[in-house]
């Protein structure tokens, strides 16, 4: 249609604002106190009372570096945990050569593109970040290439490291605009804990955590457990909506896979990108189950309409999520955890020897 790149402005979006707000003032005496938070066994849970609060009363509060401190102190706090170091502290050592030796797929290149025009679009990059989001995404690289159990599969997927873009390694770089040291920080915290198992799909590709039959087989536990509750859920909290899968013959399993393995993007607004990240790291693993119910739950009225269209599949794969604000569907969470927590989280938990 245009002869050169950019497009005219008249075809572009007026950029989302974002709101750069100073936390409830509540909530930051609190985080002041984080220097003792290992000697306090209560610490995280009061620190999610206030993440509940904060989430409904102010939600334009818990965004960019605030949030992205909240998020580091977080994972700093449960990942010197004995009972919340999941898969063990982080062991990661890299000489800068070696670093800089690392190569990245083509696949790759292209996320990172994506990401930096989306992060100049949000005015939360600068115009040298590109190097640093791909040291980043090298460090990542070399950290997680570690992990990874050697199999004798023949699956393309297995040939080459994880085959798609590491989207959560964008989302956190994006979240500390653009600071490479805390990003690393950060999701080397993150790696030891449960909840990175499945909202870092990078992560667990192939890791040797899981039983080398899971990890031959290419089918990441977002498939095998999230997506598995999720569809459980929905028979109960919204038959109708499961109900009109099932006559699309279209399985809302596809749909979460398809959403939670690019981390939301492209689908939801950037601040409900964060909430989703922090929400899952905060409150558990376990809310990434309730969050897809509360995305299908906002869908239901277009779902349905949409099934009747015979275009149910279509919708859901090119259309964005509009209007859907993760503050908004907290109380929802909320319940759906004091429902499911015991059976979702008790399995989530047995990810390294899944059943049969």
């Amino acid at each position: 249609m245009f002869s050169s790149f950019p497009p005219p402005v008249c075809y572009s979006l007026d950029p989302v604002r974002i709101h750069q707000n100073s936390l409830d003032p509540e909530m930051s005496s609190f985080l002041a106190s984080f220097k003792d938070s290992k000697n306090e066994a209560s610490w995280m849970e009061i620190c999610r009372r206030h993440y509940s609060k904060v989430m409904t009363s102010k939600p334009h509060d818990l965004t960019g570096r605030v949030l992205a401190d909240l998020l580091e102190k977080v994972v700093t706090h449960l990942s010197s945990s004995a009972s919340d170091c999941f898969f063990g502290p982080a062991q990661y050592k890299a000489e800068e050569k070696n670093v800089q030796n690392a190569v990245l797929s083509s696949v790759e290149q292209l996320g990172i593109n994506t990401c930096l025009r989306y992060g100049s679009f949000l005015k939360l990059l600068t115009d040298d970040a590109a190097s640093d989001l791909t040291l980043l995404m090298k460090h990542m690289k070399m950290f997680l290439s570690n992990q990874r159990v050697q199999t004798s599969s023949e699956l393309t997927s297995h040939q080459d490291g994880y085959p798609g873009h590491d989207w959560l390694t964008c989302t956190v770089f994006l979240l500390t605009a653009g600071d490479v040291q805390q990003s690393l920080r950060l999701l080397l915290s993150l790696s030891s804990l449960l909840t990175s198992a499945f909202i870092w799909p990078a992560r667990i590709h192939s890791s040797v955590h899981v039983p080398v039959e899971a990890a031959a087989s290419g089918i990441p536990p977002v498939y095998w457990s999230t997506a598995h509750y999720v569809e459980m859920l929905l028979k109960d909290e919204l038959p109708l909506v499961q109900s009109a899968f099932r006559m699309s013959g279209f399985t809302p399993s596809q749909m979460c896979l398809h959403w939670l393995t690019q981390c939301f993007w492209n689908y939801l607004d950037w601040t409900e990108i964060c909430h989703y990240v922090s929400t899952c790291v905060l409150m558990g693993p376990d809310y990434q189950v309730y969050m897809c119910v509360a995305v299908f739950k906002h869908l239901q009225p277009e779902i349905l309409q949409r099934t009747q269209a015979q275009e149910l599949q279509v919708f859901l794969k090119e259309e964005p999520i509009q209007d859907f604000k993760v503050s908004r569907y907290l109380d929802f969470m909320e319940d759906l955890e004091r429902s499911y927590r015991s059976i979702v989280l008790s399995d989530m938990k047995t990810i390294c020897s899944p059943a049969e």
